[in-house]
């Protein structure tokens, strides 16, 4: 059986860049790839979701569709919209894939900017280490 759950989303706004939902979709993949959404669970309905979102059901149903398109969710008629099995790994590879193109640009940046090998990898210890720290502080206080 499936459980049920409540999105915690945060609000979708449309003074942050990109479309309503894309900003959808991205909160959705976000929450199953930190795992906090697991395989089954229960999606809330267009309706629900927009509700909660304040934004319109159509706004809704095309951020599903294009979930439903990767394979992160699935739908089943008469009982509802859940995350898919693969979605998790789907998910957390594609983020994956996110965070070494960020990565790849970070260090041509640095190079452009002159910097050596060296001091992009103490960068990159460094920026770790603070991430590291913040995750850390986030996790207390969460």
């Amino acid at each position: 059986m499936a459980t049920r759950i409540s999105l915690a989303l945060g609000p979708v706004s449309a003074t942050v860049p990109g479309p309503l939902y894309q900003q959808i979709v991205d909160a959705v993949k976000r929450e199953i790839g930190a795992g906090r959404l697991a395989p089954n669970s229960a999606l809330p309905s267009f309706r629900v979701l927009a509700e909660e979102l304040l934004v319109s059901v159509i706004t809704v149903k095309r951020a599903y569709e294009e979930l439903e398109r990767e394979g992160i969710i699935y739908r089943r008629m008469g009982l509802g919209t859940f995350v898919a099995a693969a979605g998790h790994d789907l998910t957390r590879a594609g983020l994956r894939a996110s965070a070494e193109r960020a990565i790849t640009q970070a260090i041509l940046a640095g190079r452009e900017a002159g910097m050596s090998d060296r001091e992009l990898l103490q960068v990159f210890k460094d920026s770790l280490k603070s991430a590291s720290s913040r995750d850390l502080s986030q996790r207390r206080t969460g």
